[in-house]
Order: structure tokens, then sequence, then C-alpha cells
């Protein structure tokens, strides 16, 4: 490799009339082919890294070409490349310069990561159960039988065969009402929500006021006021969302978690049930129902979603994020009859739909029954990690009230007098367990009553004491 130092190159700059050495290396190997697209990457690289400023003068190309040991015709064609990229301005009587337009890269402000993006949360399934071979199985009979004519742009609802399997599981499971035209496939429950708001919003003017449950996740806030939504905390008791004072608060849009309300663990009661849907239909209004581990109930068949009541007023999203994984990104809204037609426009309008094969792969994993048997088998081993960890807890911290045991890969914990929500969560991380503290999710700000949402799913049952032990033994001593 032949490297070039240009030390003795003199290179003018455009902010004043004296000449500058520039410190500037070419690295270029004869030996290895491509050598233009060689120096024109090496002047670029300096462009950007700010080694060639806007406005410095290259030397002559013929200069170049001598010092490189290439002929001149190598070094032409490398600046007109670079000149028709926008990085080089070249002008009869003033050579060859740097673009002014041309500069430094800005940096990123973080560097990039291989740690999950949202950290560790408490929803979070056991990624290690992830049926690797039966997905690549899914994957292959998806390539090897898909006709030419689906490679091409799907459906922004959605390919037909996963829209209709959707539609039957969500029936027999989910006891959803649910027909294959009303399903619109999605980048899970985040992407489905978002068009759902933006859509209503862009009815309202711009803005919807959406009710929301208090405490809730607070990782879905930026994504709904970037929609459009104006929220309203609503408060959850023991039995779910308050419908006397979701009614006083004037909102007619309200976004649910009635299986296993998150984070406390509610599961919303029959009353509660028919209030809301009493509630609805009275106001004309839109109840957005996440539906995002509902498959996840221990102690009886899963609840049926409240789509199933009224189609007419509830939209149901759900995903395969908490039985799969969230990286598939694969998930769905049933819309109400009237909001499902333009749901799909909408899709169509934002990104043309989803990825094909994936879908393709979806289908076939639940129409084969694949899907069924994997969520039998979490299911079995998600309630052996809650018991382990439930018993633990009660074993070395006797002191916290655990609620919400029923369902899901979470369980809110109660806290006593005098312990921080913040350092119980980072007393948790230490001992390998993951909590998150619930007074950032309260609209109404943190309140008398300090709790944690504790994720169980990715603590196998074996670690369960050692783990809480070593969470006693934190708190205990203090982190």
């Amino acid at each position: 490799m032949l490297g070039i130092d240009w030390t003795d190159c003199r290179v003018q700059s455009v902010a004043g009339n004296e000449d500058h050495l520039a410190d500037l290396h070419l690295s270029v190997d004869r030996t290895s082919g491509g050598v233009t697209s060689q120096i024109a990457g090496e002047l670029r690289t300096a462009v950007r890294e700010g080694r060639l400023s806007p406005g410095a003068r290259l030397p002559a190309s013929r200069d170049l070409a001598r010092d490189l040991g290439v002929s001149r015709g190598v070094v032409v064609e490398a600046y007109e490349r670079l000149v028709a990229e926008g990085f080089l301005i070249s002008r009869v009587g003033s050579g060859t310069r740097v673009a002014p337009a041309a500069g430094t890269r800005p940096r990123a402000q973080e560097a990039i990561s291989d740690q999950p993006y949202y950290g560790e949360r408490a929803t979070t399934p056991d990624l290690t159960s992830f049926p690797r071979e039966r997905w690549m199985a899914a994957l292959r009979h998806a390539l090897a039988t898909m006709p030419n004519e689906a490679f091409d742009y799907p459906d922004p609802g959605g390919v037909p065969e996963l829209r209709r399997e959707l539609a039957a599981y969500l029936r027999r499971v989910r006891a959803a009402d649910a027909e294959p035209e009303d399903v619109i496939v999605a980048g899970g429950v985040a992407q489905g929500l978002s068009m759902v708001v933006r859509l209503l919003a862009n009815d309202a003017g711009g803005h919807v006021r959406l009710a929301v449950e208090d405490p809730t996740t607070n990782r879905q806030v930026p994504l709904l006021t970037t929609a459009g939504a104006r929220l309203v905390h609503v408060p959850v008791d023991e039995e779910g969302i308050d419908v006397a004072a979701l009614a006083r608060s004037g909102a007619r849009y309200v976004l649910l978690t009635p299986a296993h309300q998150y984070p406390t663990g509610v599961v919303l009661s029959p009353g509660r049930r028919a209030e809301l849907m009493a509630w609805a239909a009275a106001r004309g209004a839109i109840v957005l129902e996440d539906d995002y581990d509902a498959e996840f109930r221990f102690d009886r068949d899963p609840v049926g979603c409240l789509q199933g009541l009224d189609p007419r007023h509830v939209a149901l999203c759900g995903s395969v994020s908490k039985p799969l994984a969230p990286g598939l990104r694969l998930g769905w809204i049933v819309a109400p009859p009237q909001l499902s037609a333009r749901l799909r426009q909408a899709r169509a309008d934002l990104d043309l739909g989803s990825p094909v094969i994936e879908q393709y792969a979806l289908a076939h994993v639940i129409r084969s029954g694949q899907y069924d048997r994997h969520l039998r088998r979490m299911r079995r081993e998600y309630r052996r990690r809650r018991d382990a960890f439930v018993t633990a807890l009660a074993t070395h911290l006797p002191e916290l009230k655990v609620r919400g045991v029923a369902a899901g890969l979470h369980v809110y914990v109660e806290l006593p007098p005098g312990l921080r929500e913040e350092t119980v969560a980072e007393v948790a991380r230490i001992a390998g367990i993951t909590a998150e503290a619930v007074g950032p999710m309260r609209g109404a700000g943190p309140g008398d009553e300090a709790a944690v949402v504790v994720g169980f799913a990715k603590l196998p049952a074996h670690r369960a004491e050692p783990a809480v032990r070593c969470l006693a033994e934190g708190l205990h001593t203090g982190p």
C-alpha cells in the first residue's frame, strides 16, 4: 500500500488570501483495482472529517497523479465524480475546490448500542423462549408457497391469509366479533394505536381528547401526544377504570387495558364492563382496547375482549410481542366497521403496509396450530415463574403487598411507608430483577401509595429465590 503524506501540497483557504499547509493523508492500493473509487473515497472522507474544509483548493490533477503514481485521467475522473456529487466545485482559472456547502458530518449525540432501545421492562417476555426453529420453518414455508404476485406491494391492510387467520383466532380465543375485512395488520400495538388516534384527531381538527388509565405506562405518552391526543387521566381502582369519572372527563375516546390493567394488574370487573359499554353507546364513543398480554391468564380462561361486546364502539389492538417477541413488530387492529376502511387507507398513506414474508409466516404458524401450542407451553412456564417469584417475595419480603398475580408477565408490588420506589427499582436491578417505579406512571403525580411493577417472565423458577433473597438483603442494608 502506498501512503502519501500531503505535507508538501499547498492548499489555499477561502477565508483569506494566505496559503496554509494541510496535513492530509491519502492511502491508495494500486494493486487492488478501483483506484478511481479509492481516491474519490479518500477525498470524500477528508471533506466529511474536516481535514479538507469548505473552499480549500485541491492540488492540480497532474500534480496529484504524479504524487500517487497513477495516470492523470484517474485523478480527473475522481475529481469529476466528486463534483457531480456536490463535494467539489471546479472552475477554469481557479482550480478544484471543496464546495462551500460541504462540511463535516454532525456527530451523533449517542453512540449506537447493542442494548435494547427501551432497556429492561417489566412486561418483557422470555426472549430465550422464542421458537427460532419453528419460525425459520414458517419463513421457509412462506417462501416456498407464496405466489409470485405476493412479492409485490401488499394490501396495506395486511395480506388476506393473515387477516383471515387472525380473525378466526381472535373469535376463538378472545371471543372477538372479528371479520377479516375489519382486521388491519400493523407494526405492533404502538403503530396501531398511533394510526387510530391520528385518524380521530384529524377528524376533530388536529387534536382529540383521549382518556387514559391512571396509572398507565408512560412509554405510550409521547406516541399518543404526537398523534394528536390530549390526555385526560382517569383513576383505576380494584375493579378497573372508574367509569363515572370517565363520564365526567368529557372525553369521547378512552384507551384501556381491561384484560390485565397495566401496571396494577386489575381485571376490569363485569359491572364496569357493562357501565363502560353503556357509556360508549350513549356517547358515541370509541374504546381503544390494548390487549397486550391477555393470553396469559393463569387462574382460568382469559376474559373475553370488550370488542366482542360491541364491535361498533371498540377497536381491539393486539400483537405477538408478548406471546412471541417484540422484535417481530407484528400486530393488528380490529376496527369498528366505520373506521376499518379508513384505517386501511391510512396505512397505505403511511408506508404501504407491513413486510409480506413475515405475515405469511405468522399465518402459517397460527393455521398449523403451532401458535396455540407455543402459548400453552409458555403459559405453564410463566405460571411456574410467577409462583416461584411470589413465594420468594412472601418468604423474604413479607412486608410487601403483591397484587395483579392472576395474569400477565408482571406483578404490582405495594411498598411499606418509608421505602422509596426508586430505591427498590435500583436494588432490584442489581439483584437481576426488572422493576419500575409506578410514580412516573401516575397522571396526578406520585401520590401517597408507593409501588413498583416487577416483571417475572425473564426469571426462571430456580433463580427466583436467590434473586429475591439478594433483593431483600439489599433493601435491608441499603443500595
